[in-house]
């Protein structure tokens, strides 16, 4: 008779014990609880550098485009005038070769055309007086071919800086001009690789958010890569929670939920987007009637962004589905 009077005291205690462990996971058939969690966007730098401005303190909002901190830039800012120098001469020396020589170096070859042309006109005439010289046997045959010979010297001289004078005033060839402009457009690329080089030392918040931490101090060395700041947009906090499997088949994304947190005035409304695809504790061998139960399946939703402020990664919140 005690054993058959034990019994009972004994399931009403583990009824208890299930009863606890059920309400840890909900309040009644609609109702779980969960947890808030932040995605957190982690910015940091392409460059290295001593960390030279931190304008930002963690706790502090911020709107987007603000700058959040700018690492010393004298190297990379060294670098975008060094390219701007380049690009400069590259652009004066396609000038140069395009407009010919100077009016100052023209009027030099003209001038030696023209002393040619002196020499030239003097040559002739002398070689037209040893011609009738020769004729009368007044000079030897080597003297006439001596003075046809200045003649035809003086005249290929005028000819050679008649030519000169018309490629002084050319451009430079097709091909010149060509190659120069290809280091133009490469000393172009030097500067927009250097200007972004400088621009990476600076950075400005992506969007608006909460800076949840900040990461290092100013005059540390920050490596490439690494994260200087972490920013919490509104739009990227969330509730997780988890369901048994004789629920999830009812959800779907988009549905509206409302989202209870000790201290907070008002229920935050939020709407499910995500439900995942496989359970979160699967039983070790094979599924039956009796664990089938112990299947949960994790549950995502966001609250809209100017709700989302009243919310904290890792808060502890309960969750009714509507």
């Amino acid at each position: 008779m005690s054993r058959f009077f034990r019994a009972p005291a004994y399931l009403s205690a583990l009824l208890c014990v299930a009863a606890a462990l059920a309400g840890c996971s909900h309040h009644d058939d609609n109702t779980y609880q969960g947890y808030i969690e932040g995605e957190f966007v982690y910015l940091g730098s392409s460059q290295s550098g001593k960390l030279a401005q931190l304008p930002v303190a963690r706790g502090q909002t911020v709107e987007a485009g603000a700058p959040v901190f700018a690492l010393e830039s004298v190297d990379e800012a060294a670098a975008v005038q060094q390219a701007q120098q380049q690009l400069a001469v590259a652009r004066a020396q396609l000038a140069d070769i395009q407009t010919g020589k100077r009016p100052p170096e023209v009027n030099v070859i003209k001038a030696q055309l023209a002393q040619a042309l002196a020499n030239a006109r003097k040559a002739a005439l002398q070689l037209t007086r040893d011609e009738a010289q020769f004729r009368v046997g007044g000079i030897a045959k080597a003297q006439l071919d001596d003075s046809q010979a200045n003649a035809d010297a003086t005249a290929a001289r005028v000819r050679e800086l008649a030519h000169q004078v018309d490629v002084a005033r050319l451009p430079g060839r097709s091909q010149q001009i060509s190659a120069q402009s290809a280091q133009i457009e490469a000393a172009q690329a030097a500067v927009a690789q250097a200007r972004w080089k400088l621009d990476q030392t600076r950075v400005n918040a992506p969007a608006g958010g909460l800076v949840y931490d900040t990461l290092y101090r100013i005059g540390e060395w920050v490596q490439a890569g690494n994260p200087v700041v972490q920013l919490l947009p509104p739009q990227n906090v969330k509730v997780r929670f988890f369901v048994s499997e004789t629920i999830v088949g009812a959800l779907a994304p988009g549905r509206a939920l409302a989202i209870h947190c000790d201290g907070c005035a008002a229920d935050v409304p939020a709407k499910i987007t995500y439900i995942a695809n496989k359970a979160e504790y699967t039983p070790p061998v094979i599924y039956s009637n009796e664990n089938r139960a112990k299947l949960v399946f994790m549950v995502e939703a966001r609250p809209s962004a100017a709700a989302a402020a009243r919310l904290h990664p890792g808060q502890p919140v309960a969750v009714t589905l509507q």
